[in-house]
């Protein structure tokens, strides 16, 4: 019995080994947190500079402008520079936009709702930018100074007409809705297209929504008469291939066929191009010149 027991608790050299290392494994564990108490040297802390950093940035949330939330600005600097003068909100640049004491970020959504077309017709406008904090349109409102006339002019007259492929960037600009970056955009997919056969090919430029359309077409008229079209038998592929309604292979497929077998004679022969199906050749048909 007593060889049994003694059989039983007995362990070999490699457990007693492992059982060591155990052992002094725990023991560092535990010692850990108290060896990094003694060695880690808490910093002092200076109450007096905690208490001058405080009284500034109370200073700084107090004055109107400064945006906490916007960690790259300068708030220092972007106070300093506050110059409160009569202004009109649709002739400032960035910059004279922060001297008004706005942020940067506050700054550049101004300029990006003025490159889509958006314009201030009174005091009001101006504080419909989500950016413009209450405060900052109280601070600003009285110094705002907006000709109402010259504006009211610029834009198309109730009944006024607007010919879609003639009109310049400076004509589509006075459609409401419609600033000098989106009539820049429409002149050049117009250019592309080689002139729209109906005014709701607008909706197929990028950034024209429903709503925007809903908004200009009755003073909208398309003459497609002024259209250029595409000489389907002399065009090179490079020239091709920036018209809008076809892709990089169809365009390239056209030109092949061509080259294969001799030139088209009407709308007909492109329907023996696999790549084209009912769809796209009643959409580019009005384009093409078999002349």
């Amino acid at each position: 019995m007593k060889a049994r027991i003694k059989n039983y608790l007995s362990i070999s050299k490699k457990e007693w080994n492992g059982l060591v290392i155990l052992v002094v494994l725990i023991a560092l564990v535990l010692a850990a947190p108290y060896v990094y108490q003694l060695i880690r040297k808490d910093n002092t802390i200076n109450f007096k500079d905690f208490d001058k950093a405080v009284a500034r940035l109370n200073k700084l949330g107090s004055k109107a402008g400064y945006d906490p939330d916007n960690e790259k600005a300068d708030p220092v600097e972007h106070i300093s520079k506050v110059e409160l003068t009569p202004f009109n909100p649709n002739n400032l640049t960035v910059k004279q936009w922060q001297q008004l004491g706005l942020t940067a970020q506050q700054a550049t959504v101004i300029e990006r709702y003025q490159q889509k077309g958006g314009r201030f017709y009174s005091k009001e406008d101006l504080k419909k930018i989500y950016a413009i904090t209450p405060t900052d349109y109280l601070r600003l409102e009285p110094y705002i100074s907006i000709p109402q006339t010259a504006y009211v002019s610029k834009k198309v007259t109730p009944g006024e007409i607007i010919e879609l492929n003639s009109a310049d960037a400076a004509k589509l600009a006075e459609l409401n809705g419609i600033g000098p970056a989106f009539a820049a955009q429409i002149i050049r997919y117009r250019s592309r297209l080689g002139g729209f056969i109906n005014k709701q090919q607008l909706k197929e430029v990028y950034g024209i929504d429903s709503v925007t359309y809903a908004e200009i077409k009755d003073h909208l008229l398309v003459n497609a008469a002024n259209i250029k079209k595409i000489p389907v038998n002399t065009i090179s592929f490079s020239q091709l291939r920036i018209f809008p309604y076809l892709s990089y292979k169809q365009a390239n497929a056209i030109i092949e066929y061509r080259a294969q077998h001799g030139n088209y004679s009407s709308v007909a022969d492109l329907k023996n191009i696999v790549l084209l199906d009912d769809r796209i050749l009643r959409k580019i048909e009005p384009y093409l010149s078999f002349k």
